[in-house]
């Protein structure tokens, strides 16, 4: 009989949630959290569910993407980036400085959430930026570009009319990020949380 492999130790307060084939396994970093640090209201503070993060993901507006260069330099810079079929969805121009750190290594991050101490859910997504090239999969990813920005996207007047346009004809270079690793920070009032998400 096979010996099982030693379990990797969990952090110390840390909840887990089952593991399903469509979602992460999910767990809450007591250390990073208000649970051990007891603020009124901040005794029971749980994971937050992927099913959460997947709709704020949805409803963001401005992203921000760390590349890396071939000198080992971050590149940082802000985006408009859609959610669709498991994957963060973004477009660069090939002669962009994001394109060019891609080409030469595609790991990357992205980040969106609030900027307040108060309230929101910052949202960290680790992983591969990989290429979009089937027209299909294009025209499905431009379609949830269009549903999550609207007029920005689709009016004459919108500040990225012709985004579609652009991708379909070879102008922009579209890529796909797949999260590895995302982490969720929740702020509400006192109450803290910090969720790790392993795919």
């Amino acid at each position: 009989m096979t010996p099982k492999p030693p379990e990797t130790p969990k952090a110390q307060g840390s909840q887990t949630t089952p593991e399903s084939p469509e979602s992460p396994r999910t767990e809450l970093d007591a250390r990073y959290s208000s649970a051990l640090n007891p603020r009124p209201g901040a005794q029971d503070v749980t994971a937050t569910d992927w099913d959460e993060v997947q709709h704020r993901l949805r409803a963001a507006e401005v992203f921000w993407i760390t590349t890396v260069r071939p000198d080992g330099r971050l590149h940082v810079t802000p985006l408009i980036a859609a959610w669709h079929d498991g994957a963060l969805h973004f477009s660069t121009g090939p002669g962009e400085q994001k394109a060019k750190n891609l080409a030469a290594d595609a790991h990357c991050v992205l980040t969106t959430g609030n900027n307040s101490l108060s309230e929101g859910l910052d949202i960290v997504v680790e992983g591969m930026a990989e290429r979009v090239t089937d027209p299909a999969q294009q025209n499905d990813v431009i379609a949830a570009f269009e549903e999550q920005y609207g007029d920005h996207v689709t009016a004459p007047e919108g500040v990225f009319h012709g985004f579609g346009d652009s991708i379909r004809e070879g102008k922009d270079l579209l890529f796909a990020v797949a999260p590895g690793t995302a982490y969720g920070f929740g702020h509400d009032g006192q109450v803290f949380s910090h969720t790790r998400y392993t795919f």
